[in-house]
């Protein structure tokens, strides 16, 4: 008898246990969709330039030819199953005015993608009009730095990086050496669709990458004790924390969607500053290239 009261006591121990670390878990997860509703969704989305830039790395591409463009409509539709209220671009904040202009006069004939700007007019403004959004912007800011800092020291025989340059020239020469699917992909980046182009660039090992090649590599340039790499990273750094506080001057709620279309540098770093933001919460970006 004793035995078997035993064993009633045990079980039922054991079930209010798990139901009370059931119940503990229910409440966690309840915060923690609670504390993901109350964020804003942000659509981060990396791009190459479609025409004229002045980045040293530029794609051969394109946009007036008909074929592209039709890639580009599916591009543009795809994005706007997120269904944006806000659109955020990479062209100044001065020239928001202007951008609206060109957005109303690509509403009165859409079957004709606007090429202006390249990417802003082609994808930018087709999803706007596919979610129906007016509230467009530019939240670019404009600071020049030295991409090839370091390559100029490579190459000139009166200055030695004196930090590591074993470092540096892996980096340049090799940056996916331990990702041989990324390696291989971007290695044929050519040959690829738009799509693929797009969902190579989206990421996230080619994201680092780019911060990597357009900034943190200079940290291991400099000559003698000077510091010559950091301060062009610096200055890099200096302009996407710019960048990222335009896109704070928004006036935005939680039931918002942003959908920020900038080339891949930018929306590396943009990464970086909203994944730890009390304000914003990334969707995945690759889910919207499918």
């Amino acid at each position: 008898m004793r035995i078997n009261t035993l064993i009633i006591v045990i079980t039922l121990f054991m079930v209010f246990s798990c139901k009370t670390n059931n119940d503990d878990k229910s409440i966690a997860e309840t915060e923690n969709t609670n504390l993901k509703s109350s964020k804003i969704k942000v659509l981060n989305f990396a791009t190459f330039h479609f025409g004229n830039t002045t980045d040293a790395n530029k794609v051969d591409f394109d946009e007036k030819d008909s074929e592209i463009q039709k890639e580009i409509r599916k591009v543009s539709e795809m994005i706007a199953k997120f269904q944006p209220t806000i659109i955020c671009v990479e062209t100044l904040p001065k020239n928001n005015e202007k951008l609206q202009e060109i957005y109303q006069d690509f509403l009165k004939n859409p079957s004709s993608l606007k090429t202006i700007k390249g990417e802003v007019g082609m994808v930018a403004l087709d999803v706007a009009r596919l979610s129906k959004t007016n509230e467009i912007y530019g939240i670019d800011n404009k600071m020049g730095y030295n991409y090839s800092l370091g390559d100029f020291i490579e190459r000139s025989p009166d200055l030695t990086n004196s930090i590591d340059p074993k470092t540096y020239i892996e980096m340049t020469d090799n940056p996916f050496k331990d990702y041989p699917e990324i390696d291989k992909r971007d290695k044929n980046f050519e040959n690829l669709s738009l799509i693929d182009k797009l969902r190579l660039i989206n990421e996230p090992i080619y994201l680092d990458y780019l911060i990597n090649t357009n900034a943190d590599k200079l940290l291991y340039v400099g000559v003698e004790d000077g510091f010559e790499g950091a301060d062009n990273a610096a200055i890099f750094y200096h302009r996407n924390m710019k960048i990222y506080s335009n896109l704070n001057r928004i006036k935005m709620d939680k039931d918002d969607r942003v959908f920020i279309l900038m080339g891949g540098a930018h929306t590396a770093f943009l990464r970086e500053f909203i994944k730890r933001s009390p304000k914003f919460e990334m969707v995945n970006t690759l889910e919207y290239l499918n």
